[in-house]
């Protein structure tokens, strides 16, 4: 019963830092993505439009990713 207990424990523990890790990781890429956006958009003006849209692309997926992780890690929590 107690090593049960102690595995819902730990599967709760890893779950949260789970959570965590992704969101880091999400915030991470993010913040990479925005920022050589900006960078190559002062470079090249011109391009700002076509950079744009691949920019929230590229940060949409790197979303969907984190948002995967955390339904991942809410499910080993209910299970």
């Amino acid at each position: 019963m107690i090593s049960l207990l102690l595995a819902a424990e730990v599967a709760k523990l890893g779950a949260a830092v789970g959570a965590g890790l992704a969101a880091i990781g999400a915030g991470i890429g993010i913040g990479r993505i925005g920022g050589q956006a900006m960078d190559a958009m002062a470079r090249q003006p011109e391009k700002m439009s076509d950079l744009r849209s691949s920019m929230i692309i590229a940060a949409a997926l790197v979303e969907g990713v984190a948002f995967f992780a955390v339904i991942i890690a809410i499910l080993a929590i209910v299970m």
